[in-house]
């Protein structure tokens, strides 16, 4: 008769986290969340644009045991994706062309992150984990909040997750289980004080007030998740950006004092946009898309929205 594997430690999981290249992790429970009114207000005030699947998940992100009945325990870790700007040979006049999103500069998060949680629900059964699921941006799981009580960090007045010592840029992994592991304390610190940097550097007021966002305005919903043409008031102020938006991370004290690189090679930017000019992708047909950026976030709103956003951003780029 098989002996029973030994009982799993938090911290041989963490461990594990941390050579899985991980920046953090931390454990807590599924109780439902306890300003789940926030997001109803939020949902029926249309806030969330055309995202109507939020509607539709609302349950779910409300009460994190909805997603899976049998598991007991979140385990959340976070993938530091920042690599600063490379300095260019180019001349200014050529380098000065449409931005996307430092995640988006790679191959796409949902692989990346995801197959390394993956080795994390393998050692959970290995451990007698009847479920270990796993999500990174990938469901109805309100992963910034479980980060929260994980311990991992507090949600800023931009409503991104910040980590003392690390700042924002990183991407939030969930695996759901059923092992009922240690749980670690809640952070309930809010660490960003009087500062109001990240809402006065919105250049389309996205902030209805500290922590509360208006998709409709923000830079990355336009030019991710809107489907049709991006209004024309919000189209003049892109900034620039052609996918995605980093300006209320960049302007973060805790980004300008503490954001190391990734060591995760598979985040680092890639050539594909190197001497990208403002052509580029109304010249591309979507066999080229697919081969240049099939793997990357970029797919996600494929290349007519991208033909798109491109001519958005280049018109809306600043002019000395």
């Amino acid at each position: 008769m098989t002996a029973p594997a030994p009982r799993l430690q938090s911290a041989d999981l963490k461990a594990l986290a941390a050579e899985l290249g991980f920046i953090a992790c931390g454990i807590t429970t599924l109780d439902p969340l306890p300003h789940a009114d926030i997001l109803d207000r939020w949902l029926r005030d249309g806030l969330g644009g055309s995202m109507r699947y939020l509607n539709r998940q609302a349950r779910k992100r409300k009460d994190p045991r909805l997603a899976d009945l049998v598991a007991k325990r979140a385990v959340v870790v976070l993938d530091n994706y920042y690599y600063p700007e490379q300095p260019t040979a180019e001349p200014p006049a050529a380098a000065d062309r449409p931005k996307v999103a430092r995640y988006a500069r790679g191959r796409d998060y949902h692989q990346t992150t995801l197959t390394r949680l993956d080795r994390i629900a393998e050692r959970l059964r290995a451990h007698g984990a009847a479920t270990a699921r796993t999500y990174t941006d990938t469901g109805p799981i309100a992963e910034r909040e479980l980060a929260r009580r994980a311990g991992l960090g507090w949600i800023g007045k931009n409503t991104m997750l910040l980590r003392p010592g690390v700042g924002s840029w990183f991407f939030i992994g969930c695996v759901l289980t059923d092992l009922e592991l240690e749980v670690d304390p809640p952070f309930a610190t809010d660490h960003c004080g009087s500062c109001t940097r990240c809402l006065e550097a919105c250049p389309t007021q996205a902030f209805v007030e500290p922590r509360l966002l208006d998709a409709r305005r923000c830079i990355s919903y336009l030019t991710i998740e809107q489907k049709g043409p991006i209004p024309g008031a919000l189209a003049e102020q892109l900034s620039g950006w052609a996918f995605g938006c980093d300006i209320c991370n960049e302007v973060c004290p805790w980004n300008e004092r503490f954001a190391e690189p990734s060591l995760i090679e598979a985040f680092a930017p890639r050539p594909d946009l190197a001497g990208a000019g403002e052509r580029f992708f109304e010249d591309m047909d979507q066999g080229e898309f697919d081969r240049r950026f099939g793997d990357t976030p970029l797919a996600r709103p494929g290349l007519e929205r991208m033909r798109r956003n491109w001519r958005a951003a280049w018109q809306a780029l600043p002019r000395d």
